[in-house]
């Protein structure tokens, strides 16, 4: 059964054309689903699992993969956000989203290593241009990276021009893509704290990476309300009624 069956038809003018010519109406939007989402009796907690697609779980669940639209209707987070990726998915998602490189530093940078400018490493000879700065992190997100900068070398920091402007020993602390570089530190608690960039978070903070915030917002997709088996089919049939009427 399609999601769509029911949906009553409307004139619609496609795109630059002249004439409207009878097409469903998508925009139809009926509370069935709003108003009994929240009733326990009705739904039961579920755990979406790796790569489980929302047909196969209806089918898992009813015996028909007709159901899957239903997931969507009583779960704002994955009707907003879309249905959880598999793990491996999540990687290559934090990957194409953040394709640059990230040096972390102890020096202050107030006053240095600017927007712009490019870094070379004085032991590797790696070179890089600074894309963007993450102050209270210490980090310098580079793009155009020759190379790979080491931990402990000196950095060199020239004009766009090829001015040198400053030429730091052991200015890296650490060099990672972007996607495994510190999003944030947390305490034993889990809550966000701030640290000193240039004498690090210490032994007590956790390092939360972009991978890792990016698995936990997934992860957080995988609980979702599912319809009750003896209740879907009378759910359903209310939800089709209410969009004919």
């Amino acid at each position: 059964m399609s999601y769509f069956q029911d949906f009553p038809n409307t004139f619609y003018k496609f795109g630059d054309e002249t004439k409207a010519v009878i097409a469903q109406d998508l925009s139809t939007y009926v509370d069935v689903l709003d108003t009994i989402k929240d009733e326990s009796s009705i739904y039961t907690k579920y755990q979406i699992f790796d790569n489980e697609r929302p047909d196969q779980l209806s089918f898992k669940l009813y015996g028909t993969p007709d159901f899957y639209w239903t997931f969507f209707l009583m779960n704002d987070n994955i009707r907003e956000q879309g249905w959880p990726l598999s793990n491996t998915e999540i990687i290559k998602f934090a990957q194409a989203e953040l394709t640059l490189n990230t040096i972390t530093t102890r020096v202050t940078l107030a006053d240095k290593f600017k927007v712009g400018n490019t870094l070379e490493g004085v032991a590797s000879g790696a070179t890089g241009r600074i894309d963007h700065r993450h102050l209270d992190l210490g980090q310098l997100v580079l793009t155009n990276v020759s190379g790979n900068f080491t931990a402990g070398e000196g950095l060199q920091e020239k004009t766009p021009g090829g001015t040198l402007l400053n030429d730091i020993s052991s200015a890296v602390f650490s060099y990672t893509p972007e996607y495994l570089s510190a999003h944030h530190y947390e305490d034993a608690s889990g809550a966000h704290t701030d640290i000193d960039p240039t004498v690090g978070p210490g032994a007590l903070l956790t390092e939360i990476t972009y991978l890792d915030r990016y698995i936990r917002l997934n992860d957080a997709l995988k609980e979702i309300r599912v319809i009750k088996k003896d209740s879907i089919f009378k759910v359903v049939e209310a939800f089709n009624q209410a969009v004919r009427s």
